[in-house]
């Protein structure tokens, strides 16, 4: 079976924002509704990668964020740098966080999300969970605040996989979906916020030629 996508993204009229550059990477924070990658359809030309590929031709993603999702993007700007962070993402050594504003007021100040992620054509673009087939997924929270009229918990997550919405789903998973997610949401949860409030708000990693940690945040704008 083939799967059609007929989604257009909404034009993004945000500018990206540079947070670090040098001549072997770039750190940039991504609006919300902006793709990260050009779709298929050439109505969704624009995207992170069709902007600045105009500045620099050699640049290449080396990840991705939602749609909706906003913050820090790492970008390479040489095939060397880009095979190192390839690598560095691949054996996980990359640490990532994430703030997240999800529905109701999740009991622990801590915990585990573990619960594995599964392709579904007849779901697409939705992912589901699968717990007899599904990829191995991993997401640690952290309450940051618990704020009420609605009631409503701020997140930090550190996913310890990459999975797909991986976070969209877990935070589904616990009963407290991220607060306008269109896919995992409910329609009270979606209409409780104008964008998906899932921000990519720190990054860890090692510079591809100084080998030095590196550490760069990005204030949530929630």
């Amino acid at each position: 079976m083939t799967v059609i996508d007929h989604f257009v993204a909404p034009v993004c009229h945000q500018q990206i924002e540079v947070l670090y550059q040098d001549e072997h990477i770039l750190l940039i924070n991504k609006p919300s509704g902006l793709l990260s990658l050009s779709g298929k359809n050439p109505l969704n030309l624009d995207s992170v990668h069709h902007r600045l590929a105009n500045i620099y031709p050699q640049i290449t993603l080396i990840h991705r964020l939602d749609l909706g999702t906003s913050g820090i993007m790492l970008l390479a700007l040489d095939k060397t740098s880009n095979a190192h962070l390839s690598q560095q993402f691949q054996s996980r050594t990359v640490v990532k966080r994430y703030q997240s504003m999800l529905a109701g007021h999740i009991e622990q100040d801590t915990g585990v999300i573990e619960a594995p992620i599964s392709k579904d054509k007849a779901l697409f673009p939705r992912l589901k969970l699968c717990f007899e087939q599904g990829q191995h997924a991993i997401s640690h929270y952290q309450v940051l605040e618990r704020l009420t009229h609605p009631n409503r918990s701020l997140v930090l997550f550190t996913p310890e996989t990459g999975r797909t919405h991986q976070l969209r789903i877990h935070s589904q998973f616990i009963g407290h979906p991220i607060l306008g997610c269109d896919l995992y949401g409910t329609e009270q949860t979606q209409d409780m916020a104008p964008r998906l409030l899932l921000h990519a708000s720190e990054l860890e990693f090692e510079h591809p030629a100084t080998g030095q940690r590196m550490k760069v945040t990005c204030p949530c704008p929630f």
